[in-house]
C-alpha cells in the first residue's frame, strides 16, 4: 500500500511540477519534449560553439540555431538552410564557395551575412577552445567574402568533402553573430546569455538546476530558414524537460505532460496500456523508427587472435540465427541489415536493392555438397514476419512492405558451415561439444559492452552471447562504463561498439563510413585510433579499401561514380566481415496526441521524427493543435 501511494504521489508531482514552475504559459500552445542527453550541465551557458559540452539538445540545436546545410535522412536530402544552394567547388577542389540565403536575420534584428561566416571561421581558427579549430587550421588557407552573401574558402590541399564540416547532423559548425561575439574579451568563456537566435525560437526562461529550458516563437519567424522554407511553426512555446529515468517519462506522458520523448520498448508498451493518446512512429507493430541512420552489431578486434582470421569472423556470423537474435534484442521490431549501413528506406533504395543480386550470388571459399556456399538468406524477411505473427502481432503479407519493416534479408543460420570453417583452421570440439582453440585450450569470448542495461547495444551483446553459447563457445558479457576508452585503445576482444561509422542518412556518400578505415589511420593495440567505431575501432585495414577511399576523395560527393565506389566498398566489408552488422538502431519514440497531432509517423514521414535532432524546427510547422485545453 505504501509503495502504491508513493507511485500516486510521484505521478501527481510530475503532472503539476512543470507548469507550477512556469506560470502564464498556456499548455495548449506548448509542445513539451524530452531531452536525450539528460540535465543541462551548464544551464546558464548557451555558447555551444566551443569544444565543451553544452547540452545542445535542450532546444539549442533544434530551435535556436540554423546551420548552413542540414541532413534529412527521412526525406533523403540535404536541406539548404542558411546556404541558398549547395557548396560550389573549383575543378581541383582547392576552393569552395558558399552562397548565403538572403532575408535571414538574427533575433535582435541584425541581418545574417557573409561577415558572420568569415568572422566565425577566423575566430574558430584563432582560439584552440573553439569547435573545429584543428580541422579548420588543417584545411583552410584563408577565408573571405566577395559580397554580403558570398563566402570563399581557399584550401591548403584538395578536399572534396570540406563542406561536410558545415552539414548539421546532430552536430556541425553553425554560424554565430559577429556583432555579439566581437564585443567580448574571450569567446571561449563567454556564456552567450541571453542567446541571439538564427532559428525560429528565442529563449524565454530556463531552470537554474538544468532540468528545463523554455523557448518562445519569434515574432519575425518568417525571417529564418525555417519560416522561409516550411512556414510558421505552430507551437508558440516549446519546453524541453528532463524527467530522468524512463518510468518518470511514462508517468509524465500518461498525464499529458510530455508530448515527445525517447523510450525503451518496455516503457513504450507500458504507455500504450496507460495512455490512449500515445502512439509510436508506426501506429501498429513494429512501432519503431526505421529511418535512424545507425546500425548496431558486433565489432571484432582484428589485432587479437583468432578474430584476425576471416574464417573465424564468418563462422561466428553463420552461428547466429538472425530472427532469434533480433527477437532477443528488440522483440523483432528493427529491420535487419546485412550491409554495413542501416536498412533505412533511403538506403534500401540506394544500396540494398542494387546489391541484392550480388548478395544472393555471393559465395564463401568453402563448399557444401560439392557447391560453393552462398551465405545470404533472403528468406530471413519472411521468417522475421512469421516470428511476429507467432508473437501475436498482425503483419501484412506483401513482400515489399515486409522488406521495409524487417529488411531485405541476412546471413543464413548455418552452424554446420561455421563448424567447417573453424575445423579447417585447427579448431576442434571437446567431448562435451565445447569449442577448443587449435592449441587445445577452451575458446572463451569476452564481449565488452556499456553499463546501461536498457541500451539496445547492451541487449545486442546479450543476444550475441546467447547465440555463440548455443554454438558451443564459452561467452562472457563484460559491462564497463569506460567502454569507449577501452575500445579506442584496443583493449578488448569483441565489443558491442557500432559495427560501422554512421552514414549521412540522407545522402548516398559513404565516405563518412569508410574514411577512418584507411590504413594510414591504423594504430596498434595500446594506441588510440582516430575512428572509434566499426572496422577502424577493430584495427582492420585492407589495401583494396584504401583505394576505394582514395578514389572517393577525388570525387564530388554528388558524382554518380561515388555510389559505385560505395557499392565496391560495401562488397569488401561483406567479404571480409571485420565487424558484424545486425540491425537498425531500434529508435523508440512516444508521441502524445492529446494536445498535438500530425507527427511525422511512418504513414506520413515528412521529416526526421526525433525531438532531439536539429530537424525538429522543420517539423513544427506541420504539427497541428487539437484544441484541447
Amino acid at each position: 500500500m505504501r509503495k502504491r501511494a508513493g507511485v500516486i504521489i510521484l505521478s501527481l508531482l510530475l503532472c503539476f511540477s512543470v507548469f507550477s514552475q512556469i506560470s502564464g504559459i498556456p499548455r495548449e500552445e506548448t509542445l513539451i519534449a524530452g531531452t536525450l542527453t539528460g540535465r543541462a550541465v551548464a544551464p546558464s551557458n548557451f555558447n555551444v560553439f566551443t569544444v565543451s559540452w553544452r547540452s545542445p539538445d535542450r532546444g539549442v540545436q533544434q530551435l535556436m540555431l540554423e546551420p548552413l546545410w542540414l541532413m534529412e535522412p527521412t526525406r533523403g536530402e540535404v536541406i539548404n538552410a542558411l546556404a541558398a544552394e549547395g557548396p560550389i567547388y573549383n575543378e581541383d577542389f582547392t576552393q569552395m564557395t558558399i552562397k548565403l540565403r538572403k532575408g535571414c536575420y538574427w533575433s535582435d534584428g541584425v541581418e545574417i551575412t557573409a561577415d558572420d561566416i568569415v568572422y566565425g571561421i577566423e575566430t574558430a581558427m584563432r582560439y584552440p577552445g573553439m569547435g573545429n579549430h584543428d580541422s579548420f587550421n588543417l584545411y583552410i588557407e584563408k577565408v573571405y567574402k566577395t559580397d554580403d552573401y558570398t563566402v570563399v574558402f581557399e584550401l591548403k590541399e584538395p578536399n572534396a568533402r570540406f563542406h561536410t564540416s558545415f552539414v548539421d547532423r546532430w552536430g556541425g559548425w553553425r554560424p554565430f553573430p559577429k556583432h555579439v561575439f566581437e564585443k567580448v574579451d574571450d569567446p571561449i568563456t563567454f556564456d552567450f546569455n541571453p542567446p541571439i537566435s538564427s532559428g525560429p525560437y528565442v529563449l524565454k526562461d530556463y531552470d537554474s538546476a538544468g532540468y528545463w529550458t523554455l523557448w518562445e516563437k519569434r515574432k519575425d519567424w518568417n525571417r529564418t530558414p525555417t519560416g522561409i522554407l516550411f512556414g510558421e511553426p505552430n507551437p508558440k512555446y516549446v519546453l524541453f524537460y528532463h524527467y530522468g529515468e524512463t518510468s518518470n517519462k511514462v508517468i509524465a506522458q500518461a498525464n499529458h505532460n510530455l508530448d515527445m520523448t525517447d523510450l525503451t520498448m518496455e516503457s513504450f508498451r507500458a504507455l500504450l496500456q496507460r495512455n490512449p493518446y500515445t502512439r509510436g512512429y508506426r501506429i501498429e507493430y513494429p512501432w519503431v523508427v526505421n529511418t535512424d541512420p545507425c546500425i548496431i552489431g558486433i565489432t571484432f578486434n582484428n589485432d587479437v587472435y583468432p578474430y584476425n582470421l576471416k574464417d573465424v569472423r564468418w563462422a561466428l556470423t553463420l552461428a547466429i540465427d538472425i530472427v532469434d537474435y533480433i527477437g532477443i534484442t528488440c522483440d523483432g521490431v528493427s529491420p535487419m541489415g546485412a550491409l554495413h549501413i542501416p536498412a533505412t528506406p533511403y538506403y534500401l533504395k540506394v544500396y540494398y536493392e542494387p546489391m541484392e543480386e550480388w548478395l544472393k550470388n555471393f559465395t564463401l571459399d568453402i563448399e557444401v555438397n560439392g557447391q560453393p556456399f552462398k551465405p545470404y538468406d533472403p528468406s530471413a524477411t519472411l521468417r522475421a514476419a512469421q516470428y511476429a505473427r507467432e508473437r501475436g502481432y498482425e503483419v501484412p503479407n506483401d513482400i515489399e512492405t515486409l522488406k521495409e519493416m524487417f529488411g531485405h534479408g541476412w546471413w543464413k543460420y548455418s552452424p554446420e558451415v561455421a563448424e567447417q570453417l573453424l575445423i579447417r583452421n585447427g579448431f576442434k570440439r571437446d567431448k562435451n561439444g565445447k569449442w577448443l582453440l587449435p592449441d587445445g585450450k577452451p575458446w572463451k569470448i569476452s564481449i565488452l559492452s556499456g553499463a546501461n542495461p536498457s541500451d539496445p547495444a547492451y541487449i545486442n551483446g546479450l543476444a550475441a552471447a546467447q547465440q555463440w553459447r548455443n554454438f558451443g563457445i564459452d561467452v562472457t558479457l563484460l559491462s564497463n562504463e569506460s567502454m569507449g576508452d577501452l575500445v579506442t585503445f584496443g583493449n578488448f576482444e569483441v565489443s558491442t561498439t557500432t559495427p560501422a561509422a554512421e552514414p549521412w542518412g540522407g545522402h548516398p556518400d559513404l565516405y563518412r563510413v569508410f574514411s577512418a578505415i584507411h590504413s594510414k589511420f591504423y594504430k596498434p593495440k595500446g594506441e588510440a585510433v582516430a575512428g572509434s567505431l566499426g572496422p577502424s575501432a577493430g584495427r582492420w585495414t585492407n589495401p583494396q579499401m584504401d583505394k576505394i577511399i582514395e578514389g572517393m576523395e577525388k570525387l564530388d560527393w554528388d558524382d554518380p561514380s561515388n555510389i559505385e565506389l560505395g557499392i565496391e566498398g560495401l562488397k569488401i566489408l561483406v567479404e571480409e566481415m571485420p565487424t558484424i552488422p545486425v540491425c537498425n538502431f531500434p529508435g523508440v519514440v512516444g508521441w502524445d496526441e492529446y494536445y498535438w497531432t500530425n507527427y511525422p509517423g511512418a504513414e506520413n514521414p515528412y521529416i526526421m521524427p526525433y525531438q532531439h535532432w536539429p530537424n525538429l524546427k522543420y517539423m513544427l510547422p506541420y504539427l497541428e493543435p487539437t484544441g484541447r485545453k
